[in-house]
This record gives structure tokens, sequence and C-alpha cells, in this order.
């Protein structure tokens, strides 16, 4: 899809929603790790369904056919567990992945090297070395709960929970606007969702703010990702200017509300802090230390 390039005194320099300059550019994400090493794990899953073809009968093609789509299926496992690491990674609470996905990849790999080996001791051994392999180079999936250490239980399992959600919301705007085959819509929602992300950050840090951001997590994205939807595939239809500026005013919207609700909550968060601090200096003075003021 090609890109048009301009700066502020181009024909175009100025964006389609009038009094709105040209949004940030959406920070660059890095690659996923270990994405490259799951690519050549799929492509080695050729080796034994070519292979299969040379050997003799029915059985040891099914064999290599079955050796190949476990390795491929291995891969894909790992690959899924590599995104659910890095989101449990990016996120300061988090709950461990329900689903071992790298271990399960593991164990698929190895099966799938041992049926490509042949059954028997021998190909258990290469089975086993393969698994390990596996393990070695990818690691294991995050076996423990994160951030949740000496804060109330309930609020943390909530807190994960309701931006586990909204993360799904944020995903499917940025994949429904692709549809729509605009660079300016894709970097608006990129930025949309770099502002609602740092509102889950805050939300993190002080679990009791969830009930009073919970129209942002849920109602607010919810209806942001119907839009983006609705946009998405009449803007692809017929690109009128005007669909698109109505969508920009409403991601405009959005931002301003995410970036004043996220600094309610940190004043909100001051606040408490300021109370906490008097409270116990209070007291310091009633025990008659001093608190050097």
């Amino acid at each position: 899809m090609g890109q048009r390039f301009g700066g502020e005194f181009s024909p175009q320099g100025k964006s389609a929603v009038p009094g709105k300059g040209t949004p940030p550019p959406a920070q660059l994400k890095s690659p996923l790790r270990g994405q490259a090493r799951t690519t050549i794990l799929m492509a080695l899953a050729v080796i034994p369904v070519f292979a299969s073809f040379f050997s003799d009968g029915a059985l040891g093609l099914a064999g290599g056919i079955a050796a190949g789509a476990a390795i491929f299926s291995g891969a894909l496992l790992t690959r899924e567990g590599l995104k659910a690491e890095a989101a449990w990674a990016e996120r300061r609470i988090a709950r461990r992945p329900a689903i071992p996905r790298k271990i399960f990849g593991a164990i698929v790999v190895g099966v799938g090297v041992m049926l490509a080996a042949g059954i028997g001791p021998a190909g258990a051994i290469y089975g086993l070395v393969a698994a390990a392999l596996h393990i070695a180079s990818f690691g294991l999936d995050p076996m423990s709960d994160k951030g949740m250490e000496g804060i109330d239980a309930f609020q943390t399992e909530r807190v994960a929970r309701s931006i586990e959600e909204a993360e799904k919301h944020l995903s499917a705007m940025n994949d429904a606007v692709l549809r729509a085959r605009d660079r300016e819509a894709l970097t608006r929602v990129e930025a949309l969702s770099g502002k609602a992300r740092a509102m889950f950050r805050t939300v993190e840090d002080d679990p009791r703010d969830l009930s009073s951001a919970r129209k942002f997590l849920g109602v607010y994205l919810m209806g942001a990702r119907d839009a983006t939807v609705k946009f998405a595939d009449l803007y692809a239809a017929n690109r009128d200017p005007a669909v698109k500026a109505d969508y920009f005013k409403l991601i405009d919207d959005l931002e301003r509300g995410f970036d004043a609700k996220r600094e309610t909550l940190l004043v909100s968060d001051r606040t408490d802090l300021d109370v906490e601090i008097e409270v116990l200096r209070d007291r310091l003075k009633a025990d008659g230390l001093s608190t050097g003021e």
C-alpha cells in the first residue's frame, strides 16, 4: 500500500480534521523475540514430508506427513506462547498464561521428530533431545502471576481481567482499521491505543482506580471498536473524506477523554498519598517523635 508523505507546508500537510494538527507518528514496536526461529522451525517441517515421498509404502508416507504436521503445529504453538509471554512481560499486573503453549510446543515438536526418525528407542531419544533443545532455545512459559504480591488478590484479579478485555478491544480496532487501507487512520488508531495503554498502566499501579476507569476500559473502547469496524468498511468502499473526518473527530474526543481521565486518576493517587503522609506525621507527633518539620 502506498503512503503519501508531506510536511507542514505541503498541499495536504494539514489534517483532514479542522483545527487538528498532524498526529505524532506511533512508536514502532520491537519485533517479537524468537519469531524468526519459529519461522525456521516451520520451514524445517517440510523435510520429513519431502523425505516421505521416497519411502516405501503408504505407512512411511503417512508417518512423514504426520511428522511434518506435528513440527509445524509445535512451531505455531510456540509462536503463540511467545506472544502471550510478550504480553505478560509488558504489563505490570498479569496472570500467567492459562495454557503453557511453549511447553506444549516443545512436546509436539518432540513427537514430530520422533515420528520422522522412526518409532522406537532411537526415535524416542531423538524426540527427547529435540524437545530439550526447543526448551533451551525458547525457554519456558511464565509460570506465575506478576505484580499481585502484597495487594488484594480480588482487586488485582479484577484489574487483570478488565485489562485483558480492553486489550481485545484494542486488538480488534487495529485489525479493523487495516481494512480502510489508510495510513493516517492506522496511525491515529495506534496513537489512541498508546493513550489507552497508558491508562491501563495507571490502573495497574493502583487497582482501586478500576471502578473509576471501568467505562473507559469497557464501554468506550467497545464503542470505539464498533465505530472503527463501520468506518473501515464504509471508507474502504467509497473513500469519502467526510466519513474520515467524522471518524477522526471521534478519535480526538476519545484521546482527550483518556488523557483527562488519566490525569484525574494521577491527581487522585497523589491526593491519597498526601493524606497517608499527613496521617502518619500526625501519629508520629502524637507519639512525641520528630517529623523534621
